[in-house]
């Protein structure tokens, strides 16, 4: 059939077509139950905050403080702004470099966010493949590629990114570049969840490559890579997001407790982890703010994360409608 004879959607369409998808997700289940959940919406409320405060921290910080340029030692150990040594413009009050922490939050939150979405990415695309590969083709590749992931299973994900961080860092010379740390942060933390991402995936395509649409497929004869990725993995879509969305919150602990431990994001760059670590020298010495603000940002954003995890858990499983 030439190009002539298909059907091609005309300017005025085009809206009309936005217009009915929008008005089927409105009409769903999973936006029903979404509204339904007052506290599942003040979850989503929060965490769309603290991604647009990522966003636009360099409009809303009053100074960039990754540059040392901005930076001033006479402004170092300021209180917050509503104490009796509160100066302005440090609403929050500043650490020992005199970074304002306002503004340290804010670039900070952007770092641990980038580290977590990338981690996210990363341990997904691997755990999904490694999945996918596993249930559909099965035998001695199946057998491989489970038990390295039952091995896996039996560290905790921290050791196994401690592990890859020292690593890098013994390879290096212990010398490494802020965009060297941040990829090795990256790598540790994918190849610390991508189990989960695997085993669910792997039940699912058991499950799927049995039906007759797969069989149709193959009889047609598309190849083993279309037939996973069009077909069956789409029918796994479900678990794979409850899974990304909990291993996101789990993905920027896992980074700021790296950061807590000194093996994360440097000084000079700092994560919400990274803060906090530096906050806490200072604590015992009545400078509370400079560990309390970045604690309760990155506690926030966790909680915040999980709600919406625990939601979309329950929202996704059929047993439960």
């Amino acid at each position: 059939m030439s190009d002539a004879a298909l059907p091609h959607p005309t300017p005025a369409e085009a809206p009309r077509a936005t217009e009915g998808w929008l008005k089927r997700a409105l009409a769903s289940d999973l936006f029903y139950s979404f509204r339904r959940s007052k506290l599942t919406v003040v979850a989503a409320v929060v965490t769309l905050l603290f991604f647009l405060l990522a966003i636009f921290a360099p409009l809303l910080s009053p100074q960039n403080p990754f540059d040392p340029a901005q930076l001033q030692l006479l402004n170092s150990r300021i209180s917050p702004l509503w104490t009796a040594d509160g100066q302005s413009p440090f609403l929050l009050g500043t650490d020992e470099q005199g970074r304002d922490v306002l503004s340290a939050i804010l670039y900070g939150l952007r770092i641990s966010l980038l580290v977590g979405i990338l981690g996210v990415v990363f341990s997904g695309a691997l755990g999904i493949g490694l999945g996918l590969i596993a249930g559909y083709f099965g035998g001695r590749v199946d057998t491989v590629i489970m038990r390295i992931a039952d091995v896996q299973l039996t560290f905790p994900p921290i050791l196994i990114a401690l592990l890859v961080n020292g690593v890098a860092k013994s390879v290096s010379g212990n010398h490494l570049e802020w965009l060297s740390m941040l990829a090795v942060l990256v790598l540790a933390i994918g190849l610390s969840f991508w189990v989960q991402y695997a085993r669910t995936v792997r039940s699912s395509v058991l499950v799927e490559k049995n039906k007759d649409y797969v069989a149709a497929a193959q009889l047609i004869g598309l190849p083993a890579p279309v037939i996973m990725l069009r077909h069956v993995l789409p029918n796994t879509t479900g678990p794979v997001l409850v899974i990304a969305t909990i291993n996101l919150a789990l993905a920027i602990i896992t980074e700021a407790t790296l950061s807590f431990l000194g093996s994360g994001m440097p000084e000079t760059m700092p994560s919400l982890g990274t803060l906090i670590r530096i906050g806490n020298n200072y604590l015992f010495a009545g400078e509370w703010w400079i560990v309390a603000f970045p604690g309760l940002a990155l506690a926030g954003l966790i909680l915040s994360i999980n709600l919406l995890g625990d939601w979309l858990r329950d929202a996704l499983n059929p047993k439960l409608r």
